[in-house]
């Protein structure tokens, strides 16, 4: 929808300020919209969101990308019952059309860095090995490494159970005794935990830690906020 000229109504529907076209034209009689400064109260009256104020704000965009700190507990379903990480953002951001998901998954138990959109080619570019969006994850597992889990995971050669090609080869640093860091260029389901899992070793907590070249930096857990282009291009490799 970027950069497109819409009808006012369209737009308070689209970006979830309202559920339907006769609650926009209340919102607009209401005269809490303005486009460049000027009172609109009729719904056919088009404009983009950068031209528009809600109650003095700007209107959100009509594309976003936002990052998140994914607390342990949370599911990327909007589906599955309990709590979920669509919970943790503005209501009128979960009434959007297109729906707002998530860049691929994090496990209920597994926190750390979570992007969230409602741009399909976006997610799809972040997702799809080819574009190789390395990600990294900081693992602690149940028993002590043992030294041979670099050679393994940087194989190339590693089939996981159920699989029926071999994991890309990943980077691997030992951080602690029973802790490490990998970068992956792909994302297999439950993939940390499965290639310990084939070391012997069980994942007792991870924490996804960077993407791209993009981190969490100071966000506290439970925190997002929204990614300019500036920093949409850290996901990317450098040219």
């Amino acid at each position: 929808m970027s950069g497109k000229t819409q009808r006012i109504s369209k737009l308070l529907v689209h970006l979830g300020y309202v559920e339907t076209r006769r609650e926009a034209e209340y919102f607009l009689e209401d005269h809490r919209v303005e486009i460049d400064g000027n009172p609109v109260t009729r719904g056919e009256v088009k404009a983009i969101p950068s031209q528009v104020t809600i109650d003095g704000e700007p209107m959100d965009s009509d594309r976003l990308l936002i990052l998140l700190n994914k607390p342990a507990g949370y599911v990327c379903s909007h589906e599955d019952p309990g709590l979920r990480v669509y919970d943790l953002l503005p209501e009128r951001y979960r009434a959007r059309n297109p729906k707002v998901i998530t860049v691929g998954r994090l496990d209920k138990d597994t926190t750390g860095l979570l992007l969230l959109t409602d741009d399909g080619a976006l997610c799809h570019k972040l997702t799809h090995p080819k574009y190789h969006v390395p990600k990294v994850y900081e693992a602690v597992v149940d028993s002590p490494l043992t030294g041979k889990e670099k050679e393994l995971f940087a194989s190339g050669k590693l089939m996981l159970e159920s699989e029926t090609t071999p994991l890309l080869p990943a980077e691997y640093e030992a951080t602690g005794e029973r802790s490490a860091r990998l970068t992956l260029n792909e994302g297999r389901y439950h993939q940390v935990k499965r290639m310990f899992a084939a070391a012997g070793n069980r994942v007792t907590a991870l924490h996804r830690a960077q993407q791209g070249r993009l981190t969490l930096g100071d966000l506290p857990e439970g925190k997002w906020r929204l990614l300019d282009a500036e920093e949409e291009a850290l996901l990317f490799p450098e040219v």
